[in-house]
């Protein structure tokens, strides 16, 4: 009989001060004497939580410590494969170090398909350091059928694409309001069908954030913009909190608002709060987390 591995295992809700709200991730600490765990392995386990992404945490430090160490490799799985990069999974795992497993370290680096991406504690928050994606003018007749199945055009008041993410940046006119942009309801389906050219993955609804237009936090601190991001292209019909739309956004915003810092929430069912710093080529987004569930997985 093959002996039992055990693997800590955590729920994180990224994003969000409470529990039920942000970005769900599963995140697995593996320790330097865990040899069994293949990627076939991996894979089925993130099948089996069966969370949009499941993280694993590799102790490589010096001192083969989670508790210690500063740097760690990092891999994502959704249930059905493995991805180059995801954020809020990435904010989840270092939550889990930060302040569950007590990491002494101000700063942690992870090891990942994408090279090395940094942590930091900011206050109670956590950031993540990411290039930053910039968008361009993109022609509105090109994307009518689209446009058409996704919001009424007449209240469309920008339109941009960012080629380095293939996301398409909707600016709502100032006299939408949060509620409203939080009440469109796209025709999913039809969006694949509107545009099949494989430009676009994933569309991104933002509105410029006010007092007058609802666009407000719990504690009465108005956002800067509000969003929602729709990506039913590669299997995502509306994602809860999407760190690499505001990749995109963060840019956009930046521009339009001439700020460098900002603060935003994406408005989905769920919801989730984004605090952005843009720094030349690069943008820390930052933000909170809710452990939720803490366990062992006993494979």
């Amino acid at each position: 009989m093959s002996k039992t591995t055990c693997l800590p295992v955590f729920c994180v809700d990224a994003f969000t001060k409470t529990a039920f709200g942000g970005n769900p991730a599963a995140v697995c600490l593996v320790s330097a004497t865990t040899t069994n765990l293949t990627e076939t392995l991996m894979q089925k386990i993130a099948a089996e939580l069966n969370l949009s992404e499941t993280a694993f945490v590799f102790s490589e430090g010096n001192e083969g410590s989670f508790k210690k160490d500063c740097k760690f490799g990092l891999r994502w799985f959704t249930p059905t494969t493995e991805v180059n990069l995801c954020g809020h999974a990435t904010l989840g795992s270092a939550a889990v170090l930060f302040n569950k497993i007590g990491n002494e370290s101000q700063e942690i680096c992870f090891n990942t398909l994408s090279g090395i991406l940094t942590t930091r504690r900011q206050g109670k928050l956590i950031s993540m350091d990411f290039p930053l994606n910039p968008s361009g003018k993109q022609d509105r007749s090109e994307m009518e059928n689209l446009l058409k199945v996704v919001v009424d055009p007449s209240l469309v008041q920008d339109l941009e694409y960012s080629p380095t993410t293939k996301k398409l940046v909707v600016r709502l006119s100032d006299t939408v309001t949060r509620s409203e942009l939080e009440g469109l309801q796209p025709q999913i389906p039809r969006m694949v069908e509107s545009d099949s050219t494989g430009k676009v993955k994933g569309v991104i609804i933002t509105l410029r954030g006010s007092q007058s237009n609802g666009a407000v936090d719990a504690e009465g601190m108005g956002y800067d913009f509000v969003s929602r991001y729709f990506a039913p292209w590669v299997g995502i019909p509306e994602d809860p909190v999407t760190g690499s739309a505001h990749t995109v956004l963060a840019s956009y915003w930046s521009k339009q608002l001439d700020k460098q810092e900002l603060y935003a929430r994406q408005c989905s069912s769920r919801g989730g709060d984004i605090h952005l710093r843009v720094a030349g080529d690069r943008v820390h987004l930052a933000g909170n987390a809710a452990i939720i569930m803490t366990g062992t997985l006993d494979i």
